[in-house]
């Protein structure tokens, strides 16, 4: 419920929920990805979903895309729940960045057209995609939203992976989401690229009409500081969902993971390390 300030008389509204799933579940011949899950995000109520793998933190980002359809339970994403309204439409609402899409990507492209296309919902670009002034300025904003400006005339194939990352958030802002997907983002970065891109994400996450983020990973030190909330998965089920502090406690943490893990906090910043004198199970 959020007031309406200013106004003599202002009465309180009340704004849907970005995401709303009850008791979703997901089974795949057989297999259960995600079971019961309940989960609401509110706008700017940016979410971290962690937990070990094979946990099902991507089944659910992929269910929050809308590519994937829960087999049981109720979702709605941005107002329009499954099954009762046309997913379609709703998909240009709704930004997804992962290193899996790449192989739909023409690498050999220009950075500045490959995030232009994007807009058009496209992978490849045709040779008059920059003409059009509203795409050619949404590219170039999507660009310096993540600090990479100066690539713009680069091909993909010739940048590094931090670079590439950027692109690829890049893309999913030109189309101007209202929900941004960030599924496991610092893959592959050395320690500075890690820390150059929580800076410019800890911007994006702090833009007061930027797009709400649910960011996917398995480590603590890899959550900006402009989260809000998380969620601990472990075999497709919720473990601890609520504001970030109350969630990144040691023992849920550690039934997370399955190890006695201690957390720490400092200036915002978040991290995990197995608790002194555990020696594994090998050691019995």
């Amino acid at each position: 419920m959020h007031e309406l300030s200013g106004h003599p008389g202002a009465v309180a509204v009340s704004f849907p929920p970005v995401v709303r799933l009850r008791g979703v579940g997901l089974t795949v011949d057989g297999s259960t990805l995600l079971d019961d899950i309940d989960l609401e995000v509110d706008a700017g109520a940016h979410l971290a979903v962690l937990g070990p793998n094979g946990s099902g933190k991507t089944t659910l980002l992929r269910v929050l895309s809308t590519y994937r359809h829960p087999t049981r339970g109720e979702a709605t994403v941005l107002g329009t729940t499954f099954g009762r309204g046309d997913l379609r439409e709703l998909r240009p609402r709704i930004g997804f960045v992962s290193t899996a899409l790449d192989e739909l990507l023409h690498v050999r492209a220009a950075v500045l057209p490959l995030v232009a296309v994007a807009r058009q919902g496209g992978t490849w670009p045709p040779p008059d995609v920059l003409d059009d002034p509203a795409t050619r300025a949404a590219a170039e904003r999507a660009l310096s939203r993540v600090g990479v400006a100066h690539l713009a005339g680069r091909r993909v194939d010739t940048l590094s992976q931090g670079e590439r990352q950027r692109v690829r958030i890049a893309r999913a802002l030109a189309i101007d989401p209202a929900l941004l997907l960030l599924d496991e983002p610092f893959a592959g970065l050395d320690l500075g690229g890690r820390e150059s891109l929580l800076a410019d994400l800890d911007a994006l996450l702090g833009e007061p009409d930027g797009p709400t983020v649910v960011l996917v990973t398995h480590h603590l030190e890899e959550l900006p500081t402009g989260m809000r909330r998380a969620l601990l998965l472990r075999g497709g089920r919720v473990v601890a969902n609520g504001e970030l502090a109350q969630v990144l406690a040691d023992g849920a943490v550690s039934e997370a993971f399955g190890l006695p893990i201690r957390v720490r906090e400092q200036h915002g910043r978040w991290s995990a390390t197995v608790q002194q004198g555990y020696a594994g199970a090998a050691s019995g």
